[in-house]
């Protein structure tokens, strides 16, 4: 299973505690298993934390807040991106103002990518 060094557990444990409210509805349905896939929250992956991961996949489920499109954010998420991709790890980024406003679009597309995966 892809983990983390103690740091990025640690920086886990607190996110989990702290999760916005995209993240608390979505997770609310990924916890559900959509079409058996079993999800995790606030997973350490490297240095870094993955809102949604799904070992058996590979399948990383990062809600971007608008946050995300501003100053060199962009630019970080790539690197992330890029990395997690080194370790076999497809990333699915869902703004989080979709996340509120037609979560069953948002289910579907990510059933749609594990499906897709399989």
């Amino acid at each position: 299973m892809l983990s983390g060094p103690e740091s990025a557990k640690a920086n886990a444990r607190k996110l989990r505690k702290t999760m916005s409210l995209p993240e608390v509805l979505l997770w609310q349905a990924l916890r559900k298993r959509p079409d058996g896939a079993k999800f995790r929250r606030q997973h350490p992956a490297g240095a870094y934390v993955l809102d949604f991961y799904c070992d058996e996949l590979r399948l990383a489920v990062e809600v971007d807040g608008e946050a995300h499109g501003r100053g060199d954010r962009p630019a970080r998420d790539d690197v992330r991106d890029a990395w997690l991709g080194t370790q076999g790890v497809t990333v699915m980024r869902v703004p989080a103002a979709e996340v509120l406003r037609d979560m069953d679009a948002v289910i579907g597309g990510i059933v749609a990518r594990v499906r897709a995966l399989r």
